[in-house]
């Protein structure tokens, strides 16, 4: 079996993966994560979890890669990762009271395969909260590397009325039932 490796630092890609019990690495992608000016968040998501397994892949040409990105869809602008205790204020205001679509892209790339990728949708909405919920809960969880500013493994859970999904992983970061799919189809899972 060829070796496995996640194209990604993120600990919760990773802490996803694990619950699978299969032996696999970690590596940095060299990639820049932009938002084209053509592009809609949804082909955003598409193509940076593409680029980010073809550039793990290039380096490692014998391994399985697991490349995933995640974007928010307000009304077709892309809500990524605030950064910083402002910003994720800000975008909190702004989804008061909305439904937003998270897409969370997958792709595997496998030696003698073609790439497999896949966007799992969900959708959420947002609760209108007074700024001080807002303010506690970003002093507490500080989701600054979270797209919409919100961590639904944590207390951020509180902030949303609502998530819809065929996946539930999906949310967090990496869509585990349609990455099972793709490991079976490659044999890495199963017989």
């Amino acid at each position: 079996m060829s070796s496995l490796i996640l194209a990604s630092t993120s600990k919760y890609r990773r802490e996803l993966l694990t619950r699978l019990g299969i032996a696999f690495e970690c590596a940095s992608p060299a990639i820049v994560e932009v938002q084209r000016d053509d592009e809609s968040p949804l082909d955003n998501c598409r193509r940076l979890a593409l680029e980010k397994a073809l550039d793990v892949a290039a380096r490692n040409p014998k391994s399985v890669v697991i490349g995933s990105d995640q974007v928010l869809d307000l009304d077709g602008e892309a809500l990524s990762k605030p950064g910083d205790h402002a910003n994720a204020f800000a975008q909190l205001k702004r989804c008061q009271g909305r439904k937003l679509i998270c897409y969370t892209a997958l792709a595997v790339v496998a030696p003698g395969h073609a790439s497999r990728i896949d966007v799992i949708p969900t959708t959420i909405t947002y609760r209108n909260l007074p700024d001080a919920e807002l303010e506690a809960y970003l002093s507490r969880e500080k989701p600054y590397d979270a797209a919409g500013s919100v961590k639904v493994e944590t207390s951020g859970i509180a902030l949303l009325s609502s998530i819809t999904s065929d996946d539930p992983t999906a949310i967090i970061g990496l869509p585990l039932i349609r990455l099972v799919d793709f490991l079976r189809e490659l044999r890495v899972l199963g017989a």
